[in-house]
């Protein structure tokens, strides 16, 4: 069962990282409902002795990421000449996580994971969402008069972060790919698949 950090509520700057010991505080319908799915499941491994293993991942980011989603939206409203709508300051925290990275982890759960436990999935980059906008900026060569604010979104959760140490001690896991080369990747992934983010964004 894959879920998210966003069942452990969110963190103060200095708060130590979400990790499986992280009581649940989710504050938005849809972080409530992965909470109850985390609960169900471990519902069926207890009462039915279902076969589960469950992880909870940071914000994911690289190639077919929906475009509505801040880092694809970003990288392809630079390409059409739209400008970047950061919500509030911009300084919302994430740790992102390379997809690929997260599939090497699920993969490795399934094959080596132990029956009935939780491992959570970092990928080792706390960023701000500034942070972000500003790299993507800088990697399509362009200036911050793109940027746009917008007022922020409801129940927008200030810092998320994760601690895999977990995952790493017991199944040997840990992100390979950087966040320099992670953005790399992904703005040029973009760059090169129009096709497939333009028909996603015009509804076709």
């Amino acid at each position: 069962h894959i879920s998210t950090d966003e069942v452990f509520g969110h963190l103060g700057p200095n708060d130590p990282a979400f990790s499986e010991n992280t009581p649940y505080a989710p504050r938005s319908p849809y972080s409530a409902s992965k909470a109850a799915s985390d609960h169900l499941v471990r519902a069926y491994f207890h009462t039915f002795g279902l076969p589960v293993t469950i992880s909870n991942c940071s914000n994911n980011y690289g190639p077919f990421h929906f475009p509505e989603k801040l880092i694809p939206l970003a990288i392809t409203n630079i390409i059409e000449g739209k400008k970047i709508p950061v919500y509030g300051d911009g300084m919302q925290v994430r740790d992102w996580l390379f997809v690929e990275d997260h599939c090497e982890a699920i993969d490795l759960i399934v094959q080596k994971g132990k029956i009935g436990e939780t491992y959570c999935i970092g990928g080792n980059a706390e960023k701000t969402n500034m942070e972000i906008v500003k790299k993507i900026l800088e990697l399509l060569n362009q200036g911050e008069e793109m940027i746009e604010y917008v007022k922020d979104r409801l129940g927008h959760d200030r810092r998320y972060a994760i601690d895999f140490s977990k995952i790493n001690s017991e199944l040997g896991w840990q992100p390979r790919t950087s966040f320099e080369d992670g953005m790399k990747q992904t703005v040029d992934w973009y760059k090169t698949n129009e096709n497939w983010w333009r028909d996603v964004k015009s509804g076709e």
